[in-house]
């Protein structure tokens, strides 16, 4: 018949098909990329030196004090102390002056130990009272084990709690610990902010991505007036 022309569909579906098939082949590895965001973007942070709540560990089953210690009771009725890992994330690596001795009592709110970093000091209360049964000697002696292990090797005290109950209801524990520490990243980033103004006001401290990540470790390399700042604005030892 004149005018009539053949066309071979399948070649044609055939290149259409080759196109989806490199489609999909691209979407993949684009996808699994955009799947694992989230977990590559904390493992860069962590590279990096960022400081964000994403990178905080902040075991579910303790008890978090608002001056940034926490506890934790044995099934021998004794009551493991330390600082959280914030607190060690903003102070980087420090060694402890003790104060107490096995045996000793000591108040909720007594001075428990002293952060001390090349002469730079932070005061640490007793988030409970009790008697002091041991020392964790190791953790001057390998200051790397509290950073890396805050909640089991470096451990700081152990104390036979005498009023375990009423002292730990104004603690923060599980979930509810997991959004106080968020609010607390917050809460040092606007207490650094101010104080880099008054003692240091190049900002070098702080990271401008994302909105403004802070540098782990960051009151570190800041002076002794703005660790006494910390110590009195942001842990804020009357509050115990």
């Amino acid at each position: 018949m004149d005018g009539f022309s053949y066309s071979d569909i399948f070649a044609t579906k055939g290149i259409e098909y080759l196109i989806i098939i490199t489609f999909l082949i691209l979407l993949v590895p684009f996808w699994l990329v955009l799947n694992k965001q989230k977990q590559v973007s904390s493992t860069i942070q962590k590279a990096l030196g960022f400081l964000s709540a994403s990178i905080l560990k902040i075991p579910q089953g303790l008890f978090y004090s608002i001056n940034h210690t926490w506890m934790h009771m044995e099934k021998s009725g004794t009551a493991k102390v330390g600082v959280d890992d914030l607190l060690l994330h903003i102070t980087g690596a420090v060694k402890f002056k003790i104060h107490k001795n096995p045996g000793d009592e000591i108040k909720k709110g007594d001075l428990l130990t002293e952060i001390d970093q090349n002469g730079k000091l932070l005061r640490i209360l007793s988030p409970v009272s009790g008697k002091i049964t041991n020392i964790n000697s190791t953790i001057n002696e390998n200051p790397s084990m509290l950073n890396e292990d805050p909640y089991g090797k470096g451990w700081i005290y152990k104390i036979k709690p005498s009023n375990w109950v009423a002292e730990t209801k104004t603690c923060y524990f599980a979930e509810e610990a997991t959004n106080w520490s968020a609010a607390e990243l917050e809460r040092f980033k606007d207490f650094l902010a101010v104080s880099m103004k008054n003692y240091a006001p190049e900002p070098s401290m702080v990271i401008l991505q994302d909105g403004g990540e802070l540098c782990d470790h960051s009151l570190s390399a800041l002076p002794k007036e703005i660790w006494r700042d910390f110590e009195e604005e942001f842990l804020d030892l009357n509050r115990l």
